[in-house]
């Protein structure tokens, strides 16, 4: 494994892989919280997908105390948009570009390749996704908000106008008020992206009902 990639669980179908999913975990969780879910998505075999959970390296916190913990990049203060490490986000941003350009490399085409990511996760993914220089199949965004926009190139800029984003969160999430996700499917939108908006009755977390959306929305832009 190079120095720049990250240890990661690998899920392959039964099938020829034609296509890969890259999902990042959330702070303090583990390559192993999205895992679970890909039996119950019941579409690997079927569409080929080779599901990928990396695991975020270890860093202290700033916020809690600076206990060391699985983080995609530091959070210094309670001000959700100005709490984010924006150096982190474009380092961790960088190692998953590497990634999905590994991908690539042993045969999956950009447009065969979803970044998905929870809550931190969610923020690289979104971060990645934009910023990669060929449109990818799609971005999904659960539970998350987009804090670095001012680096963000629009779509007509980047030419990622047709990559699609899966956009859900919580109605009570007590961790990333529902405000901020709204606020960010709003610059989005407003920079020419297509985003599938869900909200759930739900907190920090992803519900049976999102899951069937993620389903068929991984169906869609994967077939």
């Amino acid at each position: 494994m190079q120095a720049t990639r990250l240890p990661s669980i690998i899920s392959n179908p039964n099938t020829p892989v034609r296509c890969s999913v890259i999902w990042l975990h959330g702070l303090g969780a583990s390559s192993n919280d999205f895992a679970p879910l890909v039996p119950e998505l019941g579409i690997q075999d079927e569409l080929g997908i080779r599901f990928i959970f990396p695991q975020a390296p270890d860093m202290p916190v700033s916020i809690n105390g600076g206990a060391v913990m699985p983080a995609w990049y530091d959070i210094s203060v309670m001000d959700l948009m100005k709490r984010a490490d924006a150096d982190g986000i474009i380092k961790s941003s960088a190692v998953i570009s590497d990634m999905i350009n590994d991908e690539i490399a042993m045969g999956i085409g950009p447009s065969k390749i979803v970044i998905a990511g929870f809550s931190q996760g969610g923020v690289i993914a979104l971060d990645a996704g934009i910023r990669f220089p060929s449109p990818l199949a799609g971005i999904m965004a659960l539970s998350t908000y987009l804090p670095v926009r001012g680096t963000l190139q629009n779509a007509e800029q980047n030419g990622n106008g047709d990559t699609s984003i899966f956009y859900g969160h919580g109605d009570f999430d007590p961790v990333i008020p529902i405000e901020q996700a709204e606020s960010a499917r709003t610059f989005l939108e407003e920079s020419g992206y297509t985003v599938e908006w869900h909200s759930y009755p739900m907190e920090h977390s992803v519900s049976p009902k999102e899951i069937t959306h993620i389903k068929a929305w991984l169906i869609s832009v994967l077939s």
